[in-house]
């Protein structure tokens, strides 16, 4: 159970993330002071992502590609009560360790913040917004996710069978097992995928994986699309 003196750990999984990985870090240095260990999986990086986190003082695990199966890997191998899975591309607001805390201490076994994106793109303002309704349609991996790592083995983590999607299909499983908290503060995500694919392109493809997941498609179904649309 939750209690005043619960640790965290952060899992970041990472492939070819040299551009972001060390502003990152830096950033959780200064933002953070009751950090129990900040664990970087990496999927096969061919950068400098590996020696980045390295000198930044983070544990470095080597792992299979595939964040749901380093996610995995990086929680079983993690020390902290509550874990804290972060997008390499994703910066959490300043004291948000101590608002992980709190909601743990208030009986949130799981939860997210709000999310903005790095851009005055209106349409992804507009999107951003529904981050902060407390229902599983506005979830998402970029949110970051923190679950205390009872709950996490009581729900059996991520589904490996799932290249994408992963958070998603992980949270609604959360979702039937405990009170879920959006914490009001925001982190920042980029908006590099969108800037890559296009605003609405990128949008109205997520929004027909969701719906394909909705009508029961599965892991591969939802994967086949999102490579021959997206990637």
């Amino acid at each position: 159970m939750p209690n005043k003196n619960s640790s965290i750990s952060i899992i970041i999984p990472v492939l070819n993330e040299e551009l972001c990985l060390g502003k990152l870090l830096n950033h959780l240095k200064s933002s953070s002071s009751n950090i129990k260990e900040i664990i970087c999986v990496d999927g096969g990086s061919v950068d400098r992502t590996v020696e980045i986190a390295e000198q930044n003082g983070s544990k470095v695990i080597h792992s299979e590609r595939g964040r749901a199966k380093q996610m995995n890997l990086g929680a079983k191998l993690s020390n902290g009560d509550i874990l804290y899975f972060l997008h390499a591309d994703t910066f959490p607001p300043k004291n948000f360790d101590q608002s992980i805390l709190k909601a743990v201490e208030n009986g949130f076994m799981a939860g997210c913040f709000r999310m903005k994106f790095d851009t005055k793109n209106v349409f992804l303002r507009f999107f951003a917004w529904f981050s902060g309704i407390n229902l599983l349609l506005c979830r998402g991996g970029d949110q970051s996710l923190f679950v205390h790592k009872q709950l996490f083995e009581k729900t059996t983590g991520f589904n490996e069978s799932y290249h994408i999607y992963e958070d998603t299909e992980f949270i609604a499983r959360l979702y039937k097992n405990t009170k879920f908290k959006v914490v009001p503060d925001c982190v920042i995500t980029s908006a590099r995928k969108y800037r890559e694919v296009g605003v609405l392109k990128l949008q109205f493809h997520f929004a027909v994986i969701h719906l394909k997941n909705f009508l029961g498609a599965d892991a591969e179904e939802l994967y086949r699309y999102y490579k021959k649309n997206i990637s």
